[in-house]
C-alpha cells in the first residue's frame, strides 16, 4: 500500500475519533463547570439575592409598584440554556411591592398579595448574575418545566 493511502487512512481514522470522543467530552466538561458553578452559586447566593433585588426595583416593572422585600426560600433549580448552552438558576422567592404614592396602583388592594416568583440568575464568563427577572406564579420546577424546549435540567 503506498504511504500516501495509509497516511489518509491515519487521518481519516483520526477525524473520525475525534468526532466520537468530541461530545462526551463536551458532555464531561459541561458538568464539570456546572458544578463548579452550582457550588460558586451556594457561597454567594445571600449577596446574588441582594442585587437581585436592587436590579430588579431599578427596572420599574410591575408598573406603579415599588419592590418592597423578598423572602427568599431554599428551592432552586439549575437548567442549561439549550441553545447558548449557558447556566441558569431559577430561585424561589416571595415579592413584596408597595404602590408608589400618588401612582395609579395606590387604590388596588391587591398590591400587599405576596407574589410567589423564581428569580433568574445566569451564570456567564465564569461569573453568576442577575438581570432583576423574575418569573411569577411559578417555582423554580414549573419554571423549567414551562421553559421546556428552551432550557434542559442540570442535576445537582
Amino acid at each position: 500500500m503506498p504511504p500516501t493511502a495509509i497516511i489518509t487512512i491515519l487521518v481519516i481514522a483520526l477525524i473520525i475519533g475525534l468526532a466520537l470522543g468530541l461530545r462526551p467530552l463536551l458532555k464531561w466538561l459541561q458538568a464539570r463547570e456546572a458544578r463548579r458553578a452550582i457550588a460558586e452559586f451556594k457561597l454567594r447566593r445571600e449577596t446574588l439575592e441582594a442585587k437581585f433585588l436592587d436590579v430588579a426595583a431599578q427596572v420599574g416593572k410591575p408598573r406603579g409598584l415599588r419592590w418592597k422585600e423578598c423572602d427568599w426560600q431554599d428551592t432552586v433549580t439549575f437548567g442549561r440554556d439549550v441553545q447558548t448552552q449557558m447556566l441558569t438558576a431559577f430561585a424561589s422567592v416571595e415579592i413584596h411591592f408597595e404602590a408608589i404614592d400618588g401612582g395609579e396602583m395606590e387604590d388596588v388592594e391587591a398590591v400587599g398579595t405576596i407574589r410567589d416568583a423564581s428569580a433568574v440568575f445566569h451564570y456567564q464568563k465564569g461569573r453568576w448574575g442577575t438581570g432583576g427577572r423574575a418569573l411569577f406564579n411559578m417555582n423554580p420546577h414549573d419554571a423549567i418545566t414551562h421553559l421546556q424546549g428552551q432550557y434542559e435540567p442540570v442535576s445537582v
